[in-house]
């Protein structure tokens, strides 16, 4: 974590020298979520020895019940965590949904090692299809016509289209891909890592001072976010029979810090990003502390 957080330096830095950010930081963001981080989940299933495909629907079973039990958590929890209605649903959209992609796969491989990419992407599917139908509504707050939309699109998108496609390697046991074929996935693949890292440190450096301080609710959310509820989903999933190492998985990438798609969605319905952005730092700047506690304890008592 101190080398994925130095990395985030390095991005902030980059930021505040001009660097980095703006139109820069998007086409990047877009290089990774569109091109990189696809390359990084197809080349996790291409390592030489397949990722245990016995795991594929267990880790879609888990990724499940954790959306559900976290929606129904988040719906409780953010009427007792801020008083103010309008801001009800940013608070429940931090607490469902992690970064996944941004941070998620750097710190899973970091943790698990290359070949858990895969597993954290197959729990990705379930993340992805949840933030743009249950994130949506949270955002808007279910107005008018904003609880159907959902572009079907989401669901045929490169990263989606790249996990359906390591499943189907590993479900078929293909362990012959040629290496002019693996090779050059894994090369762009590695890009994604400091490259996700570089953008968050440099999306920091254009967050007002304000942001740096936070509020009460701001630490109430970000402790359930970053700590209460991945350890309650873990326990519950391992009294529900789930396999630990699958456990395991699931609980560190709920375990990330909030979602950057939740300031996408409010520029997008035209929501105040105050709140989402000031979610988004703490929790991003906390969970360097946070996830190597989490990881410790798993490895310890649980």
């Amino acid at each position: 974590m101190i080398t994925l957080f130095a990395i985030v330096v390095v991005g902030y830095m980059a930021g505040k020298l001009n660097y980095m950010g703006g139109d820069f930081d998007r086409k990047l963001s877009s290089l990774v979520i569109n091109w990189t981080c696809p390359a990084l989940i197809l080349s996790s299933s291409m390592t030489g020895e397949l990722p245990d495909r016995r795991f594929i629907l267990p880790l879609l079973g888990i990724s499940l019940v954790t959306y559900v039990v976290l929606t129904a958590a988040a719906w409780a929890l953010s009427r007792i965590l801020t008083k103010q209605a309008m801001e009800r649903g940013v608070v429940a959209f931090a607490l469902v949904f992690g970064n996944v992609g941004f941070m998620g796969y750097p710190v899973v491989a970091s943790i698990f090692g290359h070949q858990a990419v895969f597993y954290a992407a197959v729990l990705n599917v379930v993340n992805t299809f949840a933030v743009f139908t249950i994130g949506t509504m949270m955002i808007t707050g279910g107005e008018g016509s904003d609880r159907k939309r959902f572009s079907k699109k989401v669901l045929y998108s490169t990263p989606m289209l790249s996990a359906y496609l390591s499943m189907l390697i590993v479900a078929l046991g293909i362990d012959n891909v040629p290496e002019y074929v693996s090779q050059p996935l894994t090369m762009i693949g590695n890009i994604t890592v400091p490259a996700a890292l570089l953008i968050i440190g440099s999306s920091m450096s254009q967050l007002p001072l304000k942001a740096f301080m936070g509020n009460m609710t701001v630490y109430a959310t970000t402790l359930f976010r970053l700590i209460l509820l991945p350890l309650g989903v873990h326990l519950l999933c391992l009294a529900l029979g789930f396999d630990a190492f699958v456990t395991n998985i699931n609980t560190v990438v709920i375990a990330m810090p909030v979602a950057t798609y939740g300031t996408i969605l409010c520029l997008k319905y035209n929501r105040d990003t105050t709140l989402i952005a000031e979610l988004t730092f703490i929790t991003t700047l906390l969970s360097m502390v946070s996830i190597p506690m989490l990881v410790l304890l798993m490895r310890k008592y649980l």
